[in-house]
């Protein structure tokens, strides 16, 4: 009897679901990230930045993701407030820590490891 119970065990089935619920990868926490990105209206590095972050969001984090664009121009308070001295700056608020990247974020490998994606 103890030959059977041993073989049952060892059986791919048995293995499967034993690491299925030991395994930190089965069952991901879905985290929203939240992000916010300066930008100076129709300036090229702006709206590059813009259909990048837009691009690495929808590829990597569909679904789980807020991005505010505030322009410069339009809500000047804002730069003091965040204390903002170059444009494009994205600020990853969540989750934490809070990251900031400046530039066209073009480098998309790049950008994804210093935002954690």
């Amino acid at each position: 009897m103890n030959d059977s119970h041993k073989n049952k065990e060892n059986s791919p089935e048995f293995l499967e679901n034993s690491n299925s619920s030991i395994d930190p990868l089965a069952n991901p926490e879905v985290e929203t990230y939240v992000f916010r990105l300066y930008i100076a209206h129709n300036n090229f590095k702006s709206i590059q930045a813009v259909k990048n972050i837009k691009s690495i969001c929808e590829e990597h984090l569909k679904g789980r993701y807020e991005l505010e664009i505030i322009d410069i121009y339009e809500n000047p308070e804002r730069l003091e407030q965040e204390q903002i001295f170059a444009v494009p700056t994205l600020i990853k608020e969540l989750p934490p820590p809070l990251q900031r990247l400046i530039g066209d974020m073009a480098d998309k490998e790049k950008v994804k490891i210093c935002l954690s994606i």
